[in-house]
């Protein structure tokens, strides 16, 4: 694939700092420089999405530090996610707008390789602890009373071994396994999936066998019977309220809901399109730079970062504020965050379909 220069001779590597050239792979120089409106937007997208990240996965660990009836093993998981998305954003989001600012990284390799650490560590961690959360649904809901209750103990040691693991994966580049580089638009680094050498290659493909793949479908996997099984549930009620010559077993405010496996269903495919959507591009970038570098381009290796980014935002939503007791607790201590009043019936309910509820022995 050719590419034509409209800049003449100038390449997209020209900005980048001496320090740095020792990190950038050939292949970034036959392109031209990035389009300044590229940066303006994507600095624009990364504030964007630090602002509702930042406040919203602060608002779901001041709510479990501050509300005892919050504190539950469950939400230990969740805590542990709101920590994981707000240290990606509060750490990576400043450094990504100056360098936008000036085309280019400008803080050394020293810093691009911490940078990269960050952005692995802290993402890696987000995806175990969601494979934790789904774990835990599936457990509830499920195995039901046949299934071990997580305990506070349990939680926390599965929180700590999603921060090790992620950890483990991380800190390999220092050690030869890998490394971390400066990425196409030469303004974020993350890893390099250009280099040929062996370390570099088996690095790539365990890592995104062990951080994506792995992930993805035990998270699918999870859901699915999570789904089957409430939809069983749904079944068995239906037919004994047909037995007893009622309409449902349920009240009748309650018929008046959707049904449960429709939320369910709902919110397993809310969460595993969204988990999918966030991580997707960065796994194609990575396997396209060892497959097939021709199509990646500064432009092509954009696109991972946003949508990475872009999970932290309703990462809060999804696994929190959106659960009734959550919002019961949020409403009570900032009710102006409130826009419709809510029944007591909607304040006291519960659902099955999130694990941010201890579950009872």
């Amino acid at each position: 694939m050719s590419y034509t220069n409209p800049f003449g001779n100038y390449t997209v590597v020209d900005i980048v700092p001496d320090d740095m050239l020792h990190l950038i792979d050939n292949h970034w120089y036959q392109f031209p420089p990035l389009n300044p409106m590229w940066h303006g937007l994507v600095a624009f997208f990364v504030a964007f999405c630090a602002i509702f990240s930042l406040s919203g996965n602060l608002t779901v660990m001041y709510m479990f530090f501050t509300t005892k009836s919050l504190q539950t093993p469950a939400n230990i998981l969740v805590v542990n996610l709101a920590l994981s998305d707000f240290t990606l954003m509060f750490c990576m989001c400043p450094p990504l707008l100056v360098n936008c600012y000036n085309g280019t990284w400008v803080w050394g390799p020293t810093a691009c390789q911490i940078y990269g650490t960050i952005g692995s560590g802290t993402g890696c961690t987000s995806i175990f602890l969601m494979c934790c959360i789904s774990h835990d649904r599936y457990n509830v809901i499920v195995k039901g009373i046949g299934g071990k209750p997580l305990t506070k103990n349990g939680a926390i040691l599965q929180a700590f071994l999603c921060w090790a693991t992620s950890a483990a994966w991380t800190l390999t580049p220092f050690i030869g396994w890998g490394r971390y580089t400066p990425e196409g638009n030469m303004a974020a680094c993350g890893t390099d999936y250009l280099s040929t050498d062996f370390m570099n290659v088996s690095y790539l493909w365990a890592y995104t066998f062990w951080c994506f793949f792995f992930p993805l479908f035990y998270i699918i996997y999870c859901y699915w019977f999570l789904v089957a099984a409430v939809r069983e549930h749904e079944k068995q009620m239906r037919e004994q309220a047909k037995r007893m010559g009622i309409k449902s077993l349920r009240g009748d405010a309650d018929a008046q809901k959707k049904s449960n496996d429709c939320k369910l269903a709902r919110v397993a495919m809310v969460t595993v399109s969204l988990w999918f959507i966030a991580w997707t591009p960065y796994c194609i970038i990575n396997i396209a730079g060892l497959t097939d570098r021709s199509i990646v381009s500064p432009l092509f290796s954009i696109w991972g970062s946003i949508f990475a980014k872009a999970n932290t935002v309703y990462n809060p939503i999804v696994y929190a504020i959106s659960h009734p007791k959550y919002k019961a607790a949020l409403y009570e201590k900032m009710p102006w965050l409130q826009c419709t009043a809510e029944t007591n019936d909607d304040a006291k309910s519960t659902t099955t379909s999130t694990s941010v509820e201890e579950p009872k022995a």
